[in-house]
């Protein structure tokens, strides 16, 4: 008994909850638990079993709430995971969710949105996975991995982001971003500019015929120089005001706007910064820190020649949100 009972103390001394008494280890549960004997009343009895991680408990956590707000600056995944002690799956887990609850924000704020005059369109590229030169002919028709664009509907004097879509360059996306936009504003006529991508006039014409002055604004590039083809941006030649339709003012036409926020966009979301690793390998992860970017951007986010967040400006918040208002 003496020496049962040194050999217990040695390698688990674990106090019985019946009688108080040492106890020794005595296999495991099925559900994989460690078991235990009492070495005075002969009872058995399991560990207790560990919480299980619980996503609303975490975002409530000054951890995960720093780890949010590091993805929202700039930093990538590992460095949230190395600045915060959080595991790596488990802030994606969290961005994962943060998506969803901002994906919300967005589709019960921004809505029929007064005082919209001037909104501007623009594609910002990225990939999920690999580029799409990556792709073999077995992942041609798989558009979970490739090029990933960002869509985006910028209204130019509040510059609040009044619709995105996150996918292909298709038609299909174009009608979601002009669908959205259309929910997103109210029923006053305002002008719409967009690049020369042909898309834009079927979902224009399909979604906001009827409240749009519809104008493109088609740029012309000139053919880079071999050496300069892979990196370097190529040299721009002109850029010419198309009316497609109604009345657009031409002074007013102009995508420079939302061109600007592409760049705000990829400071923000790191896995939009060029030649990095930091990119997205699933587009449910892709998408969620796209939606968690431009919430952050129109509630939290203070613009520096406004001094008041986008939202702010439009009417529709009434002070800087925090993070933890983001995420409830």
């Amino acid at each position: 008994m003496e020496q049962e009972t040194s050999i217990s103390e040695s390698t688990a001394p674990v106090t019985c909850p019946n009688c108080q008494g040492q106890s020794k280890r005595f296999g495991r549960h099925r559900n994989g638990l460690q078991r235990y004997r009492c070495l005075e009343c002969r009872k058995t009895f399991t560990e207790d079993h560990k919480p299980a991680f619980r996503i609303e408990d975490q975002l409530t956590t000054e951890q995960g709430r720093m780890a949010i707000k590091l993805l929202v600056e700039g930093c990538s995944v590992r460095s949230a995971e190395r600045l915060t002690g959080l595991h790596r799956d488990a802030i994606l887990r969290l961005l994962v969710e943060a998506g969803k609850r901002c994906e919300r924000i967005m589709d019960r704020l921004v809505q029929n949105v007064k005082g919209v005059k001037d909104v501007a369109a623009d594609e910002c590229w990225g990939f999920v996975g690999m580029k799409e030169k990556t792709k073999g002919p077995e992942l041609a028709h798989n558009d979970e991995l490739g090029d990933c664009y960002t869509w985006i509907a910028l209204e130019t004097n509040t510059k609040l982001v009044l619709a995105y879509s996150v996918g292909r360059r298709t038609l299909q996306h174009a009608m979601d971003l002009m669908f959205k936009l259309r929910r997103a504003t109210s029923s006053d006529r305002f002008q719409l500019t967009t690049d020369g991508l042909g898309s834009y006039i079927a979902a224009v014409d399909e979604m906001l015929g009827d409240r749009v002055d519809f104008a493109q604004l088609v740029k012309t590039y000139a053919a880079p120089q071999e050496p300069e083809r892979r990196y370097s941006p190529p040299e721009f030649v002109s850029a010419t005001p198309v009316r497609i339709s109604g009345t657009p003012d031409p002074a007013r036409i102009c995508t420079s706007h939302v061109e600007r926020f592409n760049l705000t966009l990829r400071t923000i979301a790191r896995r939009m910064t060029r030649l990095t690793c930091a990119f997205s390998k699933k587009l449910e992860n892709h998408r969620a820190a796209i939606a968690l970017s431009i919430a952050y951007y129109n509630f939290c986010r203070t613009h520096s020649s406004l001094h008041v967040t986008s939202a702010m400006e439009a009417g529709i918040a009434d002070h800087v949100w925090e993070i933890s208002e983001l995420l409830k």
